[in-house]
């Protein structure tokens, strides 16, 4: 396993003291894994990236400090207890290396420096030069996070789309909180186009299903990734993902009322993974479930 770089967007590693895993390298994307420790790891792991990144952990369970030895650039980095939901955020050119003494469940954000940059930029700073390495640091920010992306780690893969958001989310705070940057300028206020709101609003459309990028589309309205997101929230009020939602649950508003199509396939016609997805976001969205929805709102053909 040394070495082997994570191929999924999302993943759950479980290590025991039999574990071969000494290193692992991050590829050229954004990812989200779990990792559980069912007792003292063998040899420490060892991080680092095949492309510029910061590694953003989150502890999911207390652990303590005799149970944690934490390394940075070489350096044995002193701990103390560690608290459930306590953020380690490090830049992973300085290679950090971690091992627990007994049972450890992290959460680890690969977040590169080209979508910190960028959202930087966009927002009107200058590009990060360094980041101050953050240890079991109290962080709600990135706490909520981690438990609104929880639930999916390992059950169902979130969509590209989704995680494309997830990344700039996660960069730009990583980029304020702990990257100090500093203000060059005023930032890009206006909207999108009309042209191209009308494009990418039929593109979404065609694409409920998530499969679209957001390079996708914001090479579409000739746009940096991070601009377009901008943009497109100052245009609708919402992000591109939010409104991507919104327009599957009126979609399946539609099919339910309109149709006897079961809630899976309604699920299914509206670009969800399954029907349990499905009625989470419905009830989300609407405060009742699909089935509810649809007997109060059915209608009914005349006789």
């Amino acid at each position: 396993m040394a070495d082997e770089p994570l191929e999924p967007w999302t993943n759950v590693i479980r290590l025991d003291d039999g574990a071969t895993l000494r290193s692992h390298r991050y590829g050229d994307r954004f990812s989200v894994v779990r990792v559980e420790t069912t007792g003292p790891l063998p040899d420490a792991v060892q991080k680092s990236s095949c492309v510029p990144a910061v590694l953003v952990s989150m502890s999911l369970e207390p652990i303590a400090a005799s149970d944690y030895r934490l390394w940075v650039g070489g350096k044995h980095v002193p701990t103390a207890i560690i608290p459930a939901f306590r953020a380690n955020v490090i830049d992973l050119a300085a290679e950090p290396a971690a091992w627990a003494g007994r049972g450890f469940h992290v959460v680890h954000f690969h977040v590169r420096r080209a979508a910190i940059d960028e959202v930087a930029t966009e927002l009107g700073y200058e590009r990060v030069g360094e980041f101050r390495v953050a240890v079991a640091e109290e962080d709600a920010v990135l706490a909520q996070i981690t438990r609104n992306i929880l639930p999916s780690l390992g059950r169902t893969e979130p969509g590209p789309f989704a995680l494309d958001h997830l990344e700039l989310l996660i960069a730009a705070h990583v980029m304020q909180r702990y990257g100090a940057p500093r203000r060059k300028g005023s930032s890009h206020a206006g909207g999108l186009a009309a042209w191209q709101r009308l494009r990418v609003t039929e593109l979404l459309r065609e694409r409920l299903d998530g499969t679209v990028r957001l390079a996708e589309l914001a090479e579409l309205c000739e746009l940096s990734v991070s601009r377009f997101a901008h943009s497109f929230k100052t245009s609708f009020g919402v992000s591109a993902h939010r409104w991507l939602i919104e327009r599957r649950i009126e979609r399946a508003k539609d099919l339910l009322a309109h149709s006897q199509a079961s809630l899976a396939d309604v699920a299914s016609r509206c670009g969800f993974a399954n029907q349990a997805a499905f009625t989470r976001t419905f009830q989300r969205t609407a405060s009742v479930s699909p089935g509810r929805w649809r007997r109060e709102h059915a209608v009914r053909p005349p006789r």
